[in-house]
């Protein structure tokens, strides 16, 4: 009995390690440019099929090949955890200008939070023009705020605080916010002054 995504799973992998391998690719050259590597660590994942089950029911879709794979975009799973800000968007510059991938969705959630806190860059690509992927670029911060609040999220516990709670998630998330910016200067700073003195000893 064929699964969810029918025949389809090799054609999933393919597409992830793709996307994996042109991350790397991107990531080795800023690497090899600048000395740093712009990734802080890379995720991927096929969501399983019982996931992916569980999401069709959820929305209220049919369990077929078709939502899992045309309707719900994020069989193929990528996160990309960066160092700093700037990193995040030279890696999205780079997939969205991949050839054969065409950008279906795009919502940046570093420049306009959810209200919750939540900061993140999500993309959806499609890729020669028939298989989705959902990619997810944020910085260390970031991934953890997401991290721990997913944690307390999902306890699902209704307490006499919930308000508290919820403005003190946004408190913390808004907090790392401007952690992630005043790294980012001292960074452009630190870089700013190594180049200067390198055209000044030329």
């Amino acid at each position: 009995m064929k699964g969810i995504y029918g025949n389809q799973l090799p054609e999933l992998e393919l597409v992830m390690q793709f996307l994996v391998d042109e991350i790397n690719s991107i990531r080795g050259r800023i690497k090899d440019d600048d000395g740093e590597d712009p990734i802080e660590h890379l995720n991927f994942r096929i969501k399983s099929e019982d996931s992916m089950k569980e999401k069709c029911i959820r929305k209220g879709l049919p369990v077929t090949e078709e939502s899992a794979l045309k309707i719900i975009h994020d069989a193929i799973g990528i996160r990309v955890v960066c160092a700093f800000i700037k990193d995040v968007y030279t890696i999205r510059d780079y997939l969205v200008n991949l050839s054969n991938c065409h950008v279906v969705e795009e919502k940046d959630y570093i420049k306009h939070a959810k209200p919750n806190g939540y900061r993140s860059y999500h993309l959806i690509l499609l890729v020669d023009n028939k298989t989705f992927a959902e990619i997810q670029l944020r910085t260390i911060s970031q991934d953890t705020w997401a991290a721990l609040e997913h944690h307390i999220h999902y306890k699902k516990v209704t307490t006499d605080n919930d308000a508290l709670i919820i403005s003190e998630l946004k408190r913390c998330a808004d907090e790392l916010a401007s952690t992630d910016i005043s790294m980012q200067t001292i960074r452009d700073m630190i870089r700013n002054s190594m180049n200067t003195k390198g055209d000044s000893n030329q």
